[in-house]
């Protein structure tokens, strides 16, 4: 299995799991509620996908790996829509090219929604049925993270799509937040020597978060919150665009290529940026965000400091309540640190996605599982880097220390921020 989760098999388990089932599907349909059939089907890139695609990939998810599996005589809402929705498993067969995905303009969105309500249904008779099943509980808990993870690309890939209007259209109203000072950063000793990282084995996570093991900390220090605007544009306004010796090759390479000047959604002046709310001018002390692993490593490397590992991260964070500015909010956006006084780590859950110094590589003694749910995360452990602490986008309750989100270095559609490190 790829999910990580000890069940009891009792029935409060069974309720609970059944009850956290349907909450989280329901998200997903609440997301798409202000949209309209047309921006159900657009796809404005290749790494994007339209948001009927999610609805109904999420829906294909269950339905291949709970419904067929635990009852050999269910029969598939329609055929050929496995070849449809399934994303990269391709242990279970071929699919649809992802680049076109926005070119299936049939099936339709009722129909999506109607596939949506026949698979919840199959689903609730199986809880009814199989429930205490602790095979069925891990399946059912990594389909509803996983359908999590889509709920952030969902709106991701719509931001994306909208900004390319255009008319520059709001996904959703959010309250203007208040201007604030940006928190003076400071930067606070970290753990040295020997330390746990990894998932500890208890509750659900992702099967890269494991083994625990051990890894060897040297003197350093993080800073205490994210990199804001205000200091992204002085590194704009001192030529960190112009600067090669400032980028990795590849990252300058792309920087030339893509006439890269400011993070993706800013406009040329520097004033405004492309939000889920329309467009909005730069909050100096809010977090900068859409930024690529080459644009952080290129500032971090602009600051005299440098992007911390992912240990380093986990470290800092592993006692931390996993509390902050998450989806739930409402805020659609990254909001500034808010000052609680003396040396503390602000900002490490929630805002941004924190870009780390570490490759996205399997742990000591990490195994894929076998079968089709093995390919959920190792087979991407090649040419790209951690990130951690999830976004003004992610649910809330979704990530933990131990998660590891990973995305290619020129990626910067999604909410991708950066915390400042160095050596000691």
């Amino acid at each position: 299995m790829s999910a990580q989760l000890r069940t009891t098999g009792n029935s409060s388990a069974r309720d609970a799991l059944a009850a956290g089932y349907q909450r989280i599907r329901e998200d997903t349909a609440s997301l798409c509620a202000s949209l309209a059939p047309e921006d159900t089907v657009a796809q404005s890139m290749p790494d994007a996908s339209p948001a009927k695609w999610h609805l109904a990939h999420t829906t294909w998810f269950f339905e291949q790996f709970l419904l067929a599996y635990f009852e050999p005589g269910y029969r598939r809402f329609r055929d050929g829509w496995d070849y449809l929705f399934n994303s990269y498993y391709q242990a279970v067969g071929p699919m649809h090219a992802r680049p076109q995905r926005g070119l299936l303009t049939r099936p339709g969105l009722r129909e999506i929604m109607d596939y949506r309500a026949h698979v919840d249904a199959a689903m609730h008779e199986l809880f009814v049925r199989r429930g205490d099943d602790s095979e069925l509980q891990a399946r059912v808990m990594l389909g509803l993270n996983h359908e999590q993870q889509h709920q952030e690309l969902l709106l991701t890939d719509i931001q994306h799509l909208f900004s390319l209007n255009p008319l520059q259209p709001a996904f959703r109203d959010a309250p203007s937040p208040v201007r604030v000072d940006a928190v003076r950063m400071q930067f606070i000793p970290g753990r040295e020597g020997i330390v746990a990282i990894g998932h500890a084995g208890k509750g659900f996570a992702f099967d890269n978060e494991s083994p625990r093991h051990r890894a060897l900390l040297q003197p350093h220090a993080i800073a205490n919150r994210c990199v804001t605007n205000a200091e992204f544009r002085e590194f704009i306004g001192d030529g960190g665009y112009r600067t090669p010796s400032l980028w990795l090759s590849e990252g300058w390479d792309t920087v030339r290529r893509e006439g890269w000047a400011h993070p993706l959604y800013w406009d040329d002046a520097l004033e405004t940026a492309f939000s889920l709310s329309g467009r909005r001018a730069i909050d100096p002390a809010a977090p900068v965000c859409h930024v690529s692993f080459f644009e952080a490593d290129a500032f971090a490397r602009w600051t005299g400091a440098r992007l911390p590992t992912e240990f380093e991260w986990e470290s800092a964070a592993d006692e931390l309540s996993v509390t902050g500015n998450f989806v739930d909010s409402g805020a659609l956006q990254p909001l500034p640190a808010q000052e609680v006084g003396g040396s503390a780590m602000l900002q490490m859950f929630g805002d941004v996605w924190e870009w780390t110094a570490s490759p996205y590589v399997g742990y000591p003694g990490y195994r894929a599982a076998t079968g089709a749910l093995g390919e959920y995360n190792g087979k991407f452990m090649c040419g790209q880097w951690v990130l951690r602490g999830g976004s003004c986008a992610t649910p809330a309750g979704h990530v933990r220390a131990s998660y590891r989100n990973f995305f290619q270095p020129a990626a910067r559609w999604q909410f991708n921020g950066l915390r400042l490190a160095r050596d000691a």
